[in-house]
């Protein structure tokens, strides 16, 4: 889990939001810089998402576009605020941790319904400390005990986002070879099962495994996440790769909701689902 930094995910959708509104008012970048008295190389580094818009000028951008409803300017202005606060994810961004995982929990903490396809490993929101611990000192067998210590609590203060006042609805499908991997060995996994099964119980999550009957699926490229956050912002994508997390928008975000409506329809039902998690956590006793 190499750093990388740069721009964040929160600072390009208030820019590019701004910009929307820019254009629509037909004003060029310099009319916004003469109307901020700023410079306009200042003004397209803030669209860009290069540097974070202050509170301040989101509001002036706002008056200035004629942007009046009610709801739209609070949620500018609520983005604004997220470009420039603290929240608790920040307390990582100076650790070894990418800056697209620092957007991921940020994007977790807004979202209301998430949708997640496993084919390698559980779901981070569902693990427990023990199966992460073990998936991370193999995936980062260079990295220091308290580099490991770091990121297993980060993905474990994540995991908040399912029990808070108005929690996270969160559907996953898993493929089954994920459930029979035995991460940590027996003990490990057979605790990670029960947590499972708990954790299907919620009202909240609805856990379902594509089991190997299915045969041939319709993500035959890996796994992935969707979110969905409140209007006006996008349904987002996110898919992990060796150099990072990947975000896709528009078009590309339909074809990967019809992807999981696909896996989600071939996938056991909740019950049979809890028979199997039962029968596998059994086999390891």
């Amino acid at each position: 889990m190499p750093t990388d930094r740069g721009v964040t995910l929160r600072a390009q959708w208030l820019g590019q939001i701004l910009r929307d509104f820019r254009e629509r008012k037909g004003l060029t970048l310099k009319d916004v810089a003469e109307y901020l008295q700023r410079n306009i190389s200042t003004v397209s580094r803030c669209e860009l998402g290069i540097y974070p818009i202050r509170r301040v000028d989101a509001a002036a951008m706002l008056d200035l576009y004629g942007v009046s409803d009610k709801k739209q300017r609070e949620a500018v202005m609520e983005l604004a605020g997220d470009v420039w606060q603290t929240g608790w994810w920040e307390q990582y961004s100076k650790d070894n941790v990418w800056s697209s995982t620092i957007d991921l929990a940020w994007l977790e903490s807004r979202s209301h319904e998430m949708r997640v396809f496993a084919t390698m490993t559980v779901p981070g929101l569902l693990q427990t400390e023990d199966y992460a611990r073990a998936l991370m000192l193999i995936a980062n067998r260079d990295s220091t005990k308290r580099e490991i210590e770091r990121w297993i609590n980060l993905r474990m203060d994540r995991q908040r986002v399912l029990s808070r006042a108005e929690p996270l609805h969160l559907s996953a499908v898993i493929d089954e070879a994920v459930l029979r991997r035995q991460v940590g060995g027996p003990d490990v996994m057979g605790q990670q099962l029960q947590h499972l099964s708990a954790m299907a119980e919620e009202p909240n999550i609805d856990l379902r495994v594509l089991p190997f009957t299915a045969g041939a699926h319709a993500s035959p490229d890996g796994p992935f996440n969707l979110l969905k956050m409140s209007d006006p912002f996008p349904e987002v994508a996110h898919i992990e790769s060796p150099a990072g997390s990947i975000y896709l928008e528009t078009d590309a975000v339909d074809r990967i909701v019809e992807t999981y409506d696909w896996l989600h329809e071939h996938s056991l039902s909740n019950e049979d689902t809890a028979a199997l998690l039962a029968a596998l956590e059994e086999e390891l006793r």
